[in-house]
Parts: structure tokens; C-alpha cells; sequence
């Protein structure tokens, strides 16, 4: 199918730094049984992605600012927009060679996302959505899940890990939202798993302590798809809080009251 200009260009950008990092996952089996170990490898992987990426993105739309996990912000003489780029989101995943990361682009005009692409490499799932225009996922239109019924739904969430987050009160929400729903999922990188909240694989999601560029190609995603995102306090900050929750209108609206409970 066709897409506009600004869809092309981040499709291209991805799909180029993509096959870089395919070709670097084949060497993480390598890397595994060394005695030095794959941790170095996958930063460098990581970097040459984005470098790539902001090479691409720039050329394509100079001018542009740039907000990227590696490099930071780097200002552009266009102030009303900004690319905000994950070149690897699901690092961890990355480094013990499990083909669950992605590259994520959102573009930003003023304070809106209006275009977002999510790319996973390892199986060539490419998520694209463009403010009014829909989300789809390689050509196929997307929608959100329709369940209504908590008790049949799958709801996927982050976890903290060690020296990071609020441990305890991710216990306290686990085991909230445990009691409602037919099963939770933790796949460990918060870009793909919003996509799959477009795509209506999760029902719902929620995470804590996410950075821009692990939320933002995902919430037009989700938009697009017909799901409602929000911050965990039901406001339209999850970018800039990085507390995020989605589903369809109704398990948005349950995980909300269910998270506001067990945060007492």
C-alpha cells in the first residue's frame, strides 16, 4: 500500500539500522561463551543504530531535533519538531540473543506525536500509524482487542528491575490486577508491547519509569488502532511522565481504577 512522504522516510531509516542490528544479533550466540562477554558489543550495536538513524532522519528532514536514548537531544533549527528515537528498545532481550526488541521512531510536532513506526528485525513486524490515517502492521489495519470482560483479558506490564523502580508497589499492582484478569505477560521491551496493544495481541499494558522513546511511536499506535492511552493518573502525559496505561476504552478505564486502588 501507499504511505505518505514522512511515513517512507522513517520506514526507510528503520529498516536500514534493522539490518544492522539483524546481523549484529547473529553474533551474540558468538559473544555469549566469551570470557569478556556480549555487554560491550550490544552498546556498540546500540550506538551505530542510532547514528545511523539520526543520519537518515536528518538528511530525509533537516533541521528536525533529534531525542534519542543514546545520544540525548540535539536541537534543530526547526522547533516544532523532534524525532524521539529508541535505536534498540529491549536491550536486555537483545543481549541474550531472545529476537523480542525494536527500533522505535515517534515524531513529535509541538507537543502532538504524529507519526510513529516500530520495527522488530528479528521477525520483520513493522508497525507504522500517521495521525488520522490508522495503524497497521505490515499493510494489515490494525484494531485494539473489543474484550470487556477483565477475567478473559491478557494484560501485559513492565518490572522493575534491580536498582530501578518502585519494587514494592509493583507487587502491589501485580497482585491487583493478578486477581482480575485471565493472565499477565512480561515480553520486556515497552515499545513492542504497545504495539501489540494495537495490534490486539495484549488487551492492555501498563509500566512505570519508561522513558520518551519507549512510548512514543507506540501511543499513535495505539490511537490509530482505536485504543485509549493515557499516564497512570488518567492524564495525556504519559510521554513526559513515563507511566503509561492503554487498552480499549473500558480495560483502560478498569486498569486506571485498579492501579489508583492498589497505589493507596
Amino acid at each position: 500500500m501507499q504511505h505518505s512522504a514522512l511515513i517512507n522516510v522513517m520506514v526507510k531509516a528503520a529498516l536500514r539500522a534493522g539490518r544492522s542490528l539483524k546481523r549484529d544479533l547473529g553474533e551474540i550466540e558468538h559473544l555469549q561463551v566469551s570470557l569478556k562477554g556480549p555487554a560491550n558489543f550490544v552498546s556498540l550495536a546500540d550506538k551505530r543504530a542510532e547514528e545511523m538513524l539520526y543520519t537518515d532522519l536528518s538528511k530525509a528532514r533537516p533541521g528536525y531535533g533529534f531525542l534519542g536514548e543514546e545520544g540525548g537531544t540535539r536541537e534543530g533549527t526547526d522547533k516544532t519538531h523532534t524525532w524521539i528515537v529508541d535505536p534498540l528498545d529491549g536491550t536486555t532481550n537483545f543481549l541474550h540473543g531472545i529476537p523480542q526488541f525494536a527500533i522505535s521512531i515517534g515524531l513529535k510536532r509541538d507537543e502532538t506525536i504524529i507519526a510513529g513506526v516500530v520495527y522488530n528485525p528479528a521477525n520483520d513486524e513493522l508497525y507504522i500509524a500517521e495521525r488520522g490515517k490508522g495503524a497497521f502492521l505490515n499493510d494489515q489495519r490494525l484494531r485494539v482487542a473489543g474484550r470487556r470482560n477483565l477475567n478473559e483479558c491478557v494484560i501485559g506490564c513492565g518490572l522493575p528491575h534491580i536498582g530501578r523502580g518502585d519494587h514494592a508497589l509493583f507487587r502491589a499492582e501485580m497482585e491487583a490486577i493478578q486477581n482480575k484478569v485471565a493472565g499477565l505477560r512480561r515480553f520486556g521491551a515497552a515499545a513492542l508491547d504497545l504495539a501489540f496493544v494495537a495490534a490486539g495481541r495484549l488487551d492492555g499494558f501498563w509500566e512505570r519509569d519508561l522513558s520518551p522513546w519507549d512510548i512514543a511511536a507506540g501511543q499513535i499506535l495505539i490511537r490509530e488502532a482505536g485504543g485509549t492511552i493515557s499516564g497512570i493518573d488518567g492524564h495525556d502525559n504519559a510521554v513526559t511522565t513515563g507511566h503509561v496505561v492503554c487498552g480499549n476504552e473500558y480495560v483502560h478505564g478498569e486498569l486506571l481504577k485498579i492501579l489508583k486502588a492498589a497505589a493507596k
